[in-house]
């Protein structure tokens, strides 16, 4: 455990950031903490850097604070990196490394800490749940709770996921006393998805594949594709878990393309395949039953190398 308040004391500047492309707990644990920290330490300039959101969190406090691109000659007194290694902060690697103190939260069992001070905990639901476990309630309000919430329902499927545990649903339970509408913004940020996303979804899953017995299934969206739905990778979430839930299927793969014979790869799975050492092996990272990486070589090259790695942990069964 770490305590907030002797980390940012006397502390005149500080920057919280989060991985590239950030997800649901990323933008959770990062609005959270900023919103916190403007109160615990009044006297200090804090900073929220962090890639464009999607609009679903749009109506988050703070949100409309973010920094996209800092470029600013400072050295921070204090860096939180927050649900990531500091390798995926994008911009805020270089101030992270800069930075006086460095403190790292997060909650994937891949990352060993890259902080002077670490929060590494891997059997918590979702970084959001480390960040509550180190604010004084005196300082939580209505908008903390709310962003801390939306990391949580996001990196848990709403509370389906096997990493829920009964002190999920026990701060889940408090967060919603602060007030705000849980409902709304389950639907709202989770499973609500536009017209071009819905369509995005179809395609992804009319024209997958399984392969070895059945056992995994697999699809890809090309940058052209993307182009023509005009659409970005924000506009993916989703597909990888509804190809998860495919009766008899043990390990998803979806796959979109990011660059030349590049793609951006992510998994999910059962408890027959630990997809977080499959991303590890690649240079990726995450959790037992959700992971990712990137990948270069042309499509068929991808799944075939995938498929070795997944074949040895479905054969040790």
């Amino acid at each position: 455990m770490i305590y907030l308040r002797e980390i940012c004391q006397n502390a005149k500047s500080i920057a919280i950031g989060g991985h590239v492309r950030p997800d649901g707990d990323c933008v959770g644990s990062t609005v959270s903490l900023y919103l916190y920290l403007k109160k615990l330490v009044p006297t200090a300039r804090v900073v929220l850097i962090l890639e464009q959101p999607s609009h679903v969190f749009g109506d988050l406090k703070g949100v409309n604070e973010i920094y996209n691109d800092f470029s600013e000659d400072v050295v921070f007194d204090v860096f939180f990196a927050l649900d990531t290694v500091k390798d995926r902060l994008g911009v805020g690697e270089a101030y992270f490394d800069k930075a006086i103190k460095k403190v790292n939260i997060d909650h994937h069992i891949s990352n060993n800490g890259s902080g002077d001070f670490n929060y590494i905990d891997s059997k918590a639901s979702a970084t959001c749940e480390l960040v509550y476990d180190l604010l004084e309630e005196e300082y939580i309000d209505e908008d903390i709770a709310k962003a801390i919430y939306i990391g949580m329902i996001h990196d848990t499927g709403v509370f389906q996921y096997s990493n829920t545990s009964p002190k999920t649903l026990i701060t889940a339970a408090k967060l919603i006393g602060y007030g705000f509408n849980f409902s709304e913004i389950i639907d709202q940020t989770f499973y609500e998805k536009t017209y071009v996303q819905s369509q995005i979804m179809g395609r992804a899953i009319l024209e997958s594949f399984l392969f070895m017995d059945g056992k995994c299934a697999v699809s890809c969206i090309t940058k052209k594709e993307l182009e023509f739905y005009e659409a970005g990778s924000q506009d993916l979430e989703g597909i990888v878990n509804q190809l998860r839930i495919i009766k008899g299927v043990e390990c998803a793969i979806f796959m979109h393309e990011t660059g030349t014979l590049e793609y951006k790869v992510s998994m999910r799975s059962t408890d027959r395949v630990n997809v977080s050492e499959v991303a590890v092996y690649f240079g990726g990272g995450g959790h037992k039953k959700a992971a990712g990486c990137t990948m270069r070589g042309t499509f068929h090259d991808v799944i075939n190398n995938l498929s070795k790695e997944i074949a040895k942990q479905l054969g040790e069964k």
